[in-house]
């Protein structure tokens, strides 16, 4: 059996379903193949940020009244329920003769222009002009030993999938996914250690910030091993045990009822027959592209996760916009147009930032001024005590001959919503003193900037 499209889409995530949908409403005859029917509608409404989300705001809003356990399977029964109405909408959405056509099964490519797609034991050829890799990530799994054979460790995904709540939770890795997870587990009661192999958490960030996310952990009952190097994964009856050796090469033992590994997400290409027509991988096996999302095949493009990019859903939606231009615009939209990026952990409260730390901004050379704020001490702000989340701390760096903004970290209440108003300042050229005396609504978390932006020196 064989099918002509002018576009095929591998992979359901955010970037290509919506250059399926737009090109498909624009006449076009879209395919999106997808290898599994729990997929439909890419990582972020069904193992991503959707459920971690949903989770973490069940978490941070507990019944009182009701046991822990049976609070944490209602919040599990609701994410399910969430995810699969949503992954429903989106067949719906695009399997349908006024958008596209989905397509289940494993798709490989035979030539540049053509898929073979396997599923439910049918073939089926793809032929396309454009095809769009949109295949996404997978978890990495490293070579401890017992690490892959554990039949207690899990990635994301599992935890994610869990309808009963563990007693302990062993995490290992103290970087985005480690500390969000860390939070939310620890929210629902669960007893959490994290193993961390660097000397302090999010080690992307400030140390002093780091500092901060550890105390906001600790404070919540999350042991966090720093120095920390996981050596032995063992199953034991009920549990399972992880070796560890600190910095001065002891062994210790940790033990939980699970272990999550959260040790980074590589590029999903395995399978796909790239490097047999051509198309280059990077050495962490990311499609190669350039500014466009070109790979080197003329007419295959690679967006979202799989092209090694930040793995951010918001990021993958932006390549939809270069593809798009590419394929029916002028061709000028570039990923290196994007400026003052923001990205946030949701931890309670959550850690947004944006631009670069202060180690990054000194570095630069440039003369600068910071301004470090507790919430606790920012009496204008009302709000963060209204709501009883008066935690956390704000941090900006700016250019001190200039005004630029060149970057913030914020761990406050709101701080997911605040961070966009910095970034879009950073992007419209809007100086720090603009927001130091901007008119904010009252009691809003927005008013932080007249006190943050005002402490500068």
């Amino acid at each position: 059996m064989e099918q002509t499209f002018d576009v095929a889409v591998i992979g359901f995530g955010k970037g290509g379903k919506t250059l399926a949908g737009t090109l498909a409403a624009r006449g076009r005859r879209v395919a999106i193949i997808e290898q599994s029917e729990e997929m439909y509608g890419g990582t972020c409404i069904n193992i991503g940020c959707v459920p971690t989300k949903a989770l973490i705001w069940s978490a941070n809003h507990p019944d009182r009244d009701q046991d822990p356990s049976d609070w944490f399977a209602r919040a599990a029964e609701r994410k399910t329920t969430l995810t699969a109405a949503m992954r429903a909408k989106n067949f719906e959405i695009f399997d349908s003769p006024e958008t596209a056509t989905v397509i289940t099964g494993h798709a490989r490519f035979v030539d540049p222009h053509t898929l073979l797609v396997r599923g439910g034991g049918d073939e089926i050829t793809v032929r396309a002009e454009t095809i769009v890799i949109n295949t996404g990530a997978t978890a990495v799994l490293p070579p401890i030993p017992g690490l892959q054979e554990s039949r207690k460790v899990l990635t994301s995904t599992g935890v994610l999938a869990l309808a009963k709540r563990p007693e302990s939770l062993v995490i290992l890795g103290g970087g985005y996914i480690g500390v969000e997870f860390a939070a939310m587990q620890a929210a629902f009661g669960v007893k959490v250690t994290v193993l961390q192999r660097g000397s302090r958490l999010m080690e992307a960030a400030d140390p002093d910030i780091s500092e901060e996310i550890r105390k906001l952990l600790e404070a919540s009952g999350v042991t966090v091993l720093t120095s920390a190097t996981a050596t032995r994964v063992v199953d034991e009856a009920e549990r399972v045990r992880v070796t560890w050796t600190d910095a001065s090469g002891d062994a210790h033992d940790v033990e939980g009822d699970l272990v999550l590994a959260a040790l980074g997400r590589r590029p999903l290409t395995a399978g796909l027959g790239l490097e047999e027509v051509g198309i280059a991988l990077g050495q962490r096996g990311e499609v190669v592209v350039d500014e466009y999302c070109r790979t080197t095949v003329p007419g295959v493009f690679a967006v979202g996760d799989v092209n090694g990019g930040p793995q951010f859903t918001y990021i993958s939606l932006d390549d939809f916009r270069v593809v798009l231009d590419q394929l029916e615009g002028e061709g000028r939209r570039s990923t290196k147009d994007r400026v003052a990026v923001p990205s946030v952990v949701f931890t309670e409260p959550p850690l947004a930032s944006v631009g670069m730390t202060f180690t990054e901004a000194e570095a630069t050379g440039r003369p600068l001024l910071t301004a470090v704020r507790r919430v606790a001490d920012m009496a204008i702000v009302p709000r963060a005590k209204i709501v009883g989340q008066p935690h956390g701390v704000m941090k900006a760096v700016v250019d001190a001959g200039t005004g630029e903004i060149l970057g913030a970290t914020l761990l406050a209440h709101d701080s997911h919503e605040l961070i966009n108003t910095i970034a879009l300042a950073m992007r419209a050229g809007v100086r720090a003193s603009e927001l130091r005396d901007g008119i904010w609504t009252h009691p809003s978390m927005t008013e932080a900037f007249n006190d943050l932006f005002a402490h500068l020196a």
